[in-house]
């Protein structure tokens, strides 16, 4: 995209060339645990009707009027420099209307897009002041994505239920009911932003700024003290380090957080750009709108269990191998209770020792061997 455009009756020169994706399907750019939810969704008969009845229950109007009144709304004439990038975040992803964006006063870096209706996107100024051009450009295509793909009236939803628990919790299994639902609609939730920070960066185009970006998001403004592959060794120790205690540990974590960690999404999105699937879509290869209601959910919920296995078989992590271990028919299980949570670290055992007598040397009960790099 090397000339100018036009878009909702408004010329928007780009600041460098980027490619564009007429008629792209969200379907192209979601995570396979995302896409076979929102395809089994959509394939919902009057599913959209019961959504829309349910928006009177909904705080949708009471937000828009309070975004409205207590915000300012990106435009030509404020923030003209975020309206510029939604314009051209649109026109990339061919999205046809250009969803109402504000900027909210608060400190903690932070955007969303929410609403049943129509999406709206908000952005708080600690982000606006945080990011640079090219940083900030990745995140308003993330939160076009979220509305491209229909994830606004899924994360209303879930504010909605977050909210509900929090009212019943006072009668018997009413709460453990309505958290069931939620952490259900978290852990979607969760696989919804890997979603958005790829389009992020097909709108961005620009993977260096995309990993600055959520740097700056988990260590603030102070970019000349960071290191984005330093970084992304923080995602592989995460992943890889200590024992089945910490696994546990890191599901316990996670389970009630809307968003991956930081250090994790910026890894996912680093093995997504490097993939033959983000390729096609930069050649212009990808499942067109058009082609949406001829999904099929078999075949969508095919490629999501074989993403979830492909992570179990690939993982580090020592709970994930040792479900990987199992499932592959791994003898040694019984050695690994014996020697106790030590027993079940992502590490490999020792080679045998170079005196030829065949014996690993000994790890005291409870030792984690060290793993390689250390």
């Amino acid at each position: 995209m090397s000339e100018g455009h036009q878009h909702d009756g408004q010329e928007k020169v780009p600041s460098r060339q980027r490619r564009r994706f007429p008629e792209i399907s969200s379907r192209a750019y979601e995570h396979p645990a995302d896409r076979s939810a929102l395809v089994a969704l959509r394939k919902l008969s009057g599913f959209d009707t019961v959504f829309k009845a349910l928006s009177g229950l909904l705080p949708e109007r009471s937000l828009r009027l309070l975004f409205l009144s207590d915000s300012v709304r990106v435009s030509d004439r404020q923030f003209a420099h975020l309206n510029d990038m939604l314009r051209d975040a649109c026109y990339i992803l061919d999205l046809e209307k250009v969803p109402p964006m504000y900027v909210n006063q608060d400190p903690q870096p932070n955007a969303m897009c929410i609403g049943l209706d129509e999406p709206i996107i908000v952005v708080t100024t600690g982000l606006v002041e945080l990011l640079d051009e090219e940083e900030m450009r990745a995140v308003i295509g993330h939160e076009v994505g979220h509305a491209l793909s229909g994830h606004a009236v899924y994360r209303t939803v879930l504010l909605f239920l977050t909210s509900l628990a929090v009212r019943v919790a006072w009668i018997p299994l009413g709460n453990l009911a309505i958290m069931a639902i939620v952490t259900a609609l978290r852990e979607w939730f969760r696989k919804s932003e890997l979603s958005a920070d790829r389009a992020g960066l097909l709108v961005g185009q620009d993977l260096r700024a995309s990993m600055r970006g959520l740097m700056k998001i988990a260590g603030g403004n102070h970019l000349h003290e960071m290191n984005v592959d330093a970084f992304l060794e923080q995602a592989e120790e995460y992943e890889a380090g200590g024992d089945l205690r910490d696994s546990v540990l890191k599901i316990l974590n996670v389970l009630p957080r809307s968003h991956p960690f930081t250090t994790v999404r910026a890894a996912e999105l680093k093995k997504w750009a490097a993939s033959r699937d983000h390729q096609r879509i930069m050649d212009g290869h990808y499942p067109r709108r058009s082609e949406d209601r001829d999904a099929s959910v078999r075949d969508s919920f095919r490629e999501s269990a074989a993403s979830y296995a492909t992570h179990v078989k690939s993982s580090k992590d020592p709970l994930m191998k040792l479900v990987s271990d199992l499932a592959g028919g791994a003898g040694d299980l019984g050695d690994r209770v014996r020697r106790g949570f030590g027993g079940f670290t992502s590490s490999a055992p020792k080679p045998p020792s170079s005196d030829g007598t065949g014996t690993p040397d000994e790890q005291p009960p409870g030792a984690q061997p060290p793993r390689d790099g250390d």
